[in-house]
């Protein structure tokens, strides 16, 4: 049955509330207003309150117990250790130590400000009337009275075991984050300038996986070539390669315009690394009537005759190139490294 088919003889005249009555209005949903306050027992037992506030005081001293278990997790278990855990099987002790511990860390805080919240800072209810965007002054002084008032209510100033047990836990979580910074690994230091190139290192086919000779490489063929040394099954392998990637072209003497590229070659011979300057990706495209390589990630375009200077796309570094040779049995080898750093130009080589 609608309101409007209920007979007006049948609506209460007077409604109740918390706060006295309201007087008889013809409207059947008249605002009834807050309920009654109702103390809690910490509000009338010093006891009780003191008990909220150990309980409040343990979670914020356990949240940095489980801070300090997070740290020591990084010392203790190192990154490969792999244990039995039930009922999640076999799983990193690491992972699961910092998730267990960091998950504590933050639980114990939300679950103290909770329950200090819930039993010790004040509960009554107080209605305010919507205002303008912009406060008044006597808003703004509000304000800062209803703030100084709630930091009264909240006992923090009082109440020194609770206040000094969540500064605690609160100055330590953050230590979690520094930590963290571990992962990011150890400092590349001078690894990203140089490769395993150097002199006297023998050029290794990818493909046949025996040394290069001059007559392997035809006019207008691209091949690729690793150090001397690698081996494929070795678990830096891809690490490596990510830097000494070689790809090797022929092209007449005559067509190389770069005098250095001229001498670092042999017979015509060049070798530069097959590795972007762009953001690192392969090289693996040769056109062998303009002696362009074109990156097939960001189409960044290189010319081999000319130094593999950039002549088109993003990558802002020609390619750099490995000085070559031939040793006393025939083969390819280099000269010494890359001239320069190679693949992205990482903090611009500084």
């Amino acid at each position: 049955m609608s309101s409007q088919q209920i007979p007006e003889d049948s609506l209460p005249a007077v409604q109740e509330t918390a706060h006295g009555a309201v007087e008889g209005t013809d409207d059947p949903f008249a605002d009834p207003g807050l309920p009654a306050h109702k103390p809690r027992i910490q509000d009338l037992d010093e006891r009780a309150a003191n008990r909220s506030e150990r309980a409040v005081a343990l979670m914020f001293t356990l949240s940095m117990l489980a801070t300090v278990g997070f740290i020591a997790s990084y010392v203790i278990f190192p990154v490969d250790k792999i244990v039995y855990i039930w009922p999640f099987g076999h799983v990193s002790a690491l992972n699961f130590s910092l998730g267990l511990t960091l998950g504590a860390a933050l639980f114990f805080i939300g679950a103290g400000a909770v329950h200090w919240a819930r039993t010790l800072m004040s509960d009554v209810e107080v209605a305010a009337d919507r205002h303008p965007i912009e406060a008044t002054p006597e808003v703004k002084a509000q304000v800062m009275a209803d703030f100084a008032a709630g930091a009264e209510e909240s006992a923090i100033g009082r109440r020194k075991l609770i206040r000094n047990t969540m500064f605690g836990a609160l100055a330590l979580v953050p230590l979690s984050g520094v930590v963290l910074l571990r992962d990011l690994g150890p400092l590349p230091e001078k690894k990203l300038r140089t490769t395993l190139w150097a002199e006297g290192k023998q050029l290794i086919n990818m493909n046949t996986m025996k040394p290069l000779r001059p007559e392997h490489i035809t006019v207008g063929s691209l091949a690729f070539a690793m150090p001397e040394g690698l081996d494929p099954e070795s678990h830096d392998f891809q690490t490596q390669m990510g830097k000494a990637a070689l790809m090797i072209v022929r092209i007449e003497p005559d067509d190389i315009k770069d005098k250095r590229q001229r001498d670092w070659a042999h017979e015509g011979i060049v070798a530069f690394s097959k590795i972007c300057t762009h953001v690192g990706c392969p090289i693996s495209l040769y056109e062998q009537q303009t002696h362009h390589v074109l990156c097939p990630c960001h189409q960044s375009t290189f010319d081999l005759s000319d130094g593999a200077r950039v002549i088109f796309g993003p990558a802002g570094h020609p390619l750099p190139q490995l000085r070559i040779g031939v040793n006393s049995e025939g083969n390819l080898e280099a000269l010494g490294d890359f001239d320069e750093p190679v693949g992205a130009a990482f903090w611009e080589r500084g």
